[in-house]
C-alpha cells in the first residue's frame, strides 16, 4: 500500500467448520485465532490489535490473552471479510498497531422466510418487499442473474461449467465441505432457488471462524512463514443497500472498487497469477471477472466455459473451490487461499505454478472490496 509502513500477512487459520457444529462464536474465534498464531509462530502477547465482523473484539481479545490492545474495531455490516482485513492492514500501515488479527466468525443462519412466517416485524423497505415474497438474498441474486443472462452472452450451461470447475478445485482441497464429483448434468438437474439461480449457484451455509494476522514487513521477515505483502486495496459503496433497485444490475460496485485499487499500484490485471473472487452466488464471480477486464463485458460465461478459470487457464480462479464448496466463510477463505498460493506449495494439487500476484475480493451490488497481494 502506498504511504505508511509496508504490511504483510504472516498467519492464517480456520476453526472447525460444518453444518450446525454446536460451537459458539467464542469457540470458533478461539480455534481460528490459535490456528493463525501457530501458523505465524506468534504468541498471544505479540498481538496488539484485533478487528472482527461477528462477535465482540474486546471479548475475543480478553479470552485469547491479547491484552492490552492498542487498536480494535467491530466493523458491523460491511462487504464481508474484506472490511476487517482492510482495516487491519491500514492500522498496521499507519502505526496504530504493530500486529493485528482480523477475524470473521459466522454461524449458519435461520431462514429469513421462517422469521417472516413467525410474525417478526419488518422495518424500513423490508415491509414492502416481504409481502411479495422477497424474503432472502437468493431472491435478489436471482434478479441479478436473470439480468446478467439477458445482457450477456452467458448461458445456463456456462454457469454449469463454472460450478463444475469450482467443484474440481474443491475435490483437491481437504478443507472443502463439498468435494463429491459434479457434472454439468448434475448442475442442470439441481432445483431452481430463484430462477435462473439454482441451488448449486449458492454458497454453502455453515458454522466457521477464520483469522488472518497482519504485521509490519520488518517483523514478518523473522516469522515462520514466507510473508505475503498487501500491495493495494479498494473499497466501494456506491448505492444504498437495496439490491433490487440498483440502477445497473450487471455493472455494479466492483467496477468502482477496482478503479480505486488499480489507482494505488503500478501493477495491473495483466500481472495477476490467480484470483479469489467472491461467489456467495456464482453470478458475482462472473461480474468480478468482467470488472477486472480479463474478459470483455458480457463474456465471462464463455470465458469460464473455455477453461479460463481452470488451473491451466488464463486466470485460475477460486482455487480452493469457492464458498459454494468450502462453505460460507464470508470471503475469509479467499484471503487465506490467496495467501497460501503466494507462499508457494501450500495449496497442494491446486497450486498455481510460480504465483507471485493474487487478488481477492468480496461482495457485489451496492458495496464491495478487494485486496491485491504479492509474494515479494
Amino acid at each position: 500500500m502506498r504511504g505508511g509502513r509496508r504490511v504483510a500477512i504472516v498467519g492464517v487459520g480456520y476453526s472447525d467448520a460444518g453444518r450446525r457444529t454446536g460451537l459458539s462464536e467464542r469457540h470458533h474465534a478461539a480455534q481460528a485465532a490459535r490456528a493463525a498464531l501457530a501458523d505465524a509462530g506468534l504468541e498471544s502477547a505479540d498481538i496488539d490489535g484485533l478487528t472482527t465482523w461477528g462477535g465482540n473484539p474486546i471479548d475475543f481479545a480478553h479470552m485469547l490473552g491479547f491484552s492490552p490492545l492498542r487498536w480494535h474495531l467491530d466493523v458491523g455490516i460491511s462487504p464481508a471479510f474484506i472490511s476487517p482485513a482492510i482495516h487491519a492492514a491500514h492500522a498496521v500501515a499507519s502505526g496504530q498497531a504493530d500486529t493485528v488479527v482480523a477475524m470473521r466468525v459466522i454461524l449458519q443462519q435461520p431462514s429469513r422466510a421462517n422469521l417472516w412466517a413467525g410474525g417478526t416485524g419488518m422495518a424500513f423497505d423490508a415491509q414492502f418487499q416481504h409481502p411479495f415474497g422477497d424474503l432472502m438474498p437468493a431472491q435478489w441474486a436471482g434478479l441479478l442473474t436473470n439480468r446478467y443472462l439477458h445482457e450477456s452472452d452467458a448461458t445456463e450451461e456456462d454457469f454449469a461449467n463454472f460450478a463444475v470447475t469450482q467443484r474440481g478445485y474443491a475435490a483437491r482441497n481437504p478443507e472443502a465441505l463439498m468435494r463429491e464429483p459434479m457434472t454439468v448434468e448434475d448442475y442442470l438437474a439441481a432445483p431452481y432457488i430463484s430462477k435462473p439461480l439454482r441451488l448449486l449457484d449458492c454458497d454453502y451455509p455453515c458454522d466457521s471462524g477464520a483469522a488472518v494476522i497482519f504485521t509490519t514487513e520488518e517483523r514478518a521477515r523473522d516469522l515462520r512463514q514466507k510473508p505475503v505483502f498487501v500491495e493495494a486495496t479498494g473499497l466501494s459503496a456506491n448505492h444504498d443497500m437495496t439490491f433490487e433497485l440498483l440502477p445497473d444490475m450487471v455493472r455494479t460496485s466492483p467496477v468502482h472498487c477496482l478503479q480505486q485499487l488499480w489507482s494505488n499500484t503500478d501493477l495491473s490485471a495483466a500481472d495477476l497469477d490467480c484470483a479469489q473472487l467472491y461467489d456467495g452466488f456464482s453470478v458475482i464471480t462472473l461480474q468480478w471477472l468482467e470488472a477486472l477486464g480479463v474478459c470483455e463485458p458480457g463474456q465471462a460465461g464463455p470465458f469460464v466455459s473455455s477453461g479460463g478459470t481452470s488451473l491451466t487457464g488464463a486466470l485460475p480462479t477460486n482455487t480452493d473451490g469457492g464458498a459454494c464448496n468450502v462453505g460460507r466463510r464470508h470471503g475469509a477463505n479467499f484471503c487465506i487461499e490467496a495467501t497460501r498460493q503466494l507462499r508457494g506449495g501450500q495449496s497442494g494439487e491446486r497450486q498455481v505454478a510460480d504465483a507471485e500476484v493474487a487478488i481477492w475480493a468480496n461482495a457485489v451490488g451496492p458495496f464491495s472490496g478487494a485486496m491485491l497481494l504479492t509474494g515479494s
